[in-house]
């Protein structure tokens, strides 16, 4: 569905979603794409070889007096002076050298790659959209009370692209649903038949109903936090793509990753001027969006990452710019970092390939597996598949889940942690003070199947529940969710049935 240039989609909560909702932790994941592929080496300067990156760049280099100080290796430019005091707040990492072997240097190939992680043909699907396939298998008829995504000015992204669904919602503006909303007419499903015709009516009408719902749903919510709610953003593309996603958190929208863009790094030419313009931007944006949200209580919830869908060549060309180019630095921002610093290693300056370009360092995939299981706290098999199967040890960017890193407001935790040995899954869960817990199992469509443990768990004792054996009935491969009721809140998450 469209509605001015703003595709539309589903929301009908089912007992499924209502379950998910009660999952461990409310954390939210921003992605901002630098669209065009940004100057990594004018983003963050490395002044410990400063001289190599000076005689490449010898009319676009940033000179000592601009710098912004970041330890004794690393500076950023001045126009991004908005987020030195978000750096020295603990608030900002950066992973060194992101990329992949055999760096695609087409725009359309290189988003594509960042989006589907396929190295090795094209694939028209992403790794977000595979995971919440996986999540939602049913998503068009039974999807979940909130979008899984959402972009904010722009108009859909492989990123969130599933093999069956699309799992993203554009907005352009909330204010435009409103329209939607007003003039609302929900259609009757009842009547249809099991036939060619009405199968595509049934169809029909249920994507503009659930268009609908979401309009409603997010509308609410952009509405809840207040229109005057935090002064402060630049009058922008990416400040006022920053203040909508701020409102829709502040309104408890309930959505877990959303994407922002930030187009024209495509710096072939007149870099100076354009790159430090867009860098200022991208400052003033970052900065105010997570000084709102602390006002607000929630910037310890919100992580922000960059992605480019390449670097720049190490050196400049003959017009006071850089071509595209192989790997580059993704930033990172939010409290829950705990501490700002370095991840990686730098690219060699002194070992550049025949084209002039830096080696990567770091595979872009392990930092996606990194914030998948460690931040969105995603089991490390699912996190796999939506990989296409590659495996990456998680970096350290100062935060993990441990299993389990929701703790209820009285500060009794439990832990719960799914594992798969020899055909069988298993569901551990330790509980810091003595309770009653109360663990079912559901089905993809939202039915419960099975009662795994209805009992008294003893402080600190290990119980380990073997889920198929427990469900005392036949469970079918596949995706489920478990819930753990106990005297101190509910807790719930996907698990997989082998």
């Amino acid at each position: 569905m469209m509605l001015a240039n703003t595709p539309l989609s589903v929301s009908r909560p089912s007992p499924l979603s209502i379950a998910l909702s009660q999952a461990e932790n409310d954390n939210i994941l921003i992605i901002c794409r630098l669209q065009g592929g940004n100057d990594g080496f004018n983003t963050i300067i490395p002044v410990y070889d400063y001289d190599v990156y000076a005689n490449a760049r010898p009319l676009i280099r940033i000179p000592p007096s601009e710098f912004i100080t970041l330890d004794d290796n690393f500076s950023m430019p001045k126009p991004m002076n908005k987020l030195e005091s978000v750096w020295g707040d603990g608030q900002m990492r950066v992973v060194h050298g992101v990329g992949y072997e055999d760096s695609s240097l087409s725009h359309f190939k290189g988003s594509d790659i960042y989006a589907n992680t396929n190295l090795e043909e094209d694939d028209r699907t992403g790794f977000m959209g595979r995971y919440f396939q996986e999540l939602y298998p049913d998503y068009f008829f039974n999807p979940p009370a909130s979008p899984p995504s959402i972009q904010i000015g722009s108009i859909g992204n492989l990123i969130f692209k599933g093999p069956q669904n699309d799992f993203s919602f554009a907005v352009s503006d909330p204010r435009r649903l409103l329209q939607i909303i007003e003039n609302e007419t929900f259609y009757n499903l009842d009547g249809l038949e099991n036939c060619t015709y009405d199968d595509k009516v049934r169809y029909l009408r249920e994507a503009t109903n659930t268009t609908f719902n979401y309009a409603d749903v997010i509308s609410a919510a952009y509405d809840r936090s207040g229109p005057n709610d935090f002064a402060g953003y630049l009058d922008d593309s990416l400040g006022r793509q920053f203040s909508i996603i701020s409102r829709l958190i502040k309104g408890n929208l309930g959505t877990k990753v959303y994407l922002v863009t930030l187009g024209g790094f495509d710096t072939h030419n007149n870099q100076p001027q354009r790159h430090q313009q867009l860098l200022n931007s991208f400052s003033e944006a970052v900065s105010t969006f997570y000084k709102d949200l602390t006002a607000a209580g929630w910037d310890d919830k919100v992580l922000t990452m960059t992605i480019s869908e390449f670097g720049r060549r190490f050196r400049e060309n003959g017009s006071l710019g850089t071509d595209h180019g192989t790997a580059a630095p993704t930033m990172f921002f939010g409290s829950a970092l705990n501490g700002n610093g370095f991840v990686g290693e730098h690219p060699d300056l002194n070992d550049l390939t025949r084209g002039g370009n830096v080696t990567n360092t770091m595979d872009f995939r392990q930092v996606y597996a990194t914030v998948m299981k460690d931040w969105l706290c995603i089991d490390q098999g699912l996190v796999g598949r939506a990989l296409l199967g590659a495996d990456f040890e998680s970096l350290d960017l100062g935060f993990n889940c441990s299993g389990s890193s929701f703790t209820p407001a009285d500060g009794a935790g439990i832990s719960h942690i799914p594992s798969y040995s020899d055909n069988q899954t298993f569901l551990n869960i330790v509980t810091p003070e003595t309770t009653h817990i109360d663990v079912s199992l559901y089905n993809v469509i939202g039915q419960k199947v099975a009662t795994l443990a209805n009992e008294m768990l003893m402080e600190g004792v290990d119980l380990v529940i073997n889920v198929k054996e427990a469900a005392k009935t036949r469970l079918s491969t596949g995706p489920y969710v478990y819930q753990i009721q106990t005297n101190n809140g509910n807790y719930s998450k996907s698990i997989i049935i082998s």
